[in-house]
């Protein structure tokens, strides 16, 4: 059997970082959640350098990205995943609070799977994190090669 790959959740705030974790949780995915705070840590992470310069090799099996990050923000990010050959194939969801068009039409043309705009309300936020986790542990199809996220048992 393959390697159980993290989800890795880049999110500033605390509130949507935990809400988003409890979520996760109820969600039944088995995957660990690795989080990161910035868009900087993000990278670091992903390109295996910084505080993460010793960490296990692999890639996480989905990213679960903020826009509105600080030190490099959530499309810089997207941009530089998507832009080396080791990362692109990683699936990209944009988890945001943002429903500017703007944001939006650039997420897509950096190459984002999905964009989510984060529900104001406990209920449906929850609901739509785990809605995400079902789609990409159950339906979604990951690229050749790629390990999809696991329910629990």
């Amino acid at each position: 059997m393959a390697e159980l790959k993290p989800i890795l959740l880049v999110e500033d705030n605390p509130k949507d970082l935990e809400l988003t974790l409890a979520a996760l949780e109820r969600s039944q995915l088995a995957n660990d959640v690795v989080t990161v705070r910035d868009g900087e840590e993000a990278l670091d992470y992903l390109f295996i350098r910084g505080r993460f310069k010793d960490r296990p090799r692999g890639l996480p099996a989905v990213i679960l990205l903020d826009l509105k990050l600080p030190k490099v923000d959530g499309l810089e990010v997207l941009r530089a995943i998507k832009s080396e050959a080791a990362t692109q194939t990683v699936p990209v969801v944009m988890l945001t609070s943002s429903r500017e068009e703007q944001d939006l039409v650039r997420s897509y043309k950096l190459g984002v799977n999905a964009y989510v705009v984060k529900p104001v309300g406990f209920k449906d936020f929850v609901d739509a994190i785990q809605d995400l986790g079902v789609f990409w542990a159950v339906l979604n199809e990951p690229p050749p090669g790629a390990v999809r996220p696991q329910m629990k048992r």
